[in-house]
């Protein structure tokens, strides 16, 4: 017969990570804004890559 193995592990938390909301000052942007952001930045660059100067 198998011996029972009474042997335990230490209490230590088992690798579960806590996070903590940390309040800090700053802008604060939701995830919908940046990718708008983005977006928006994006599609200027493109716009005054395809400009072109009168000058040259």
């Amino acid at each position: 017969m198998a011996r029972k193995n009474d042997k335990t592990l230490p209490a230590s938390g088992a690798g579960i990570v806590r996070y903590f909301n940390d309040d800090t000052s700053g802008i604060k942007l939701s995830p919908n804004q940046v990718v708008i952001a983005t977006i928006i930045i994006a599609l200027i660059c493109i716009a005054l890559r395809f400009t072109t100067s009168v000058g040259y």
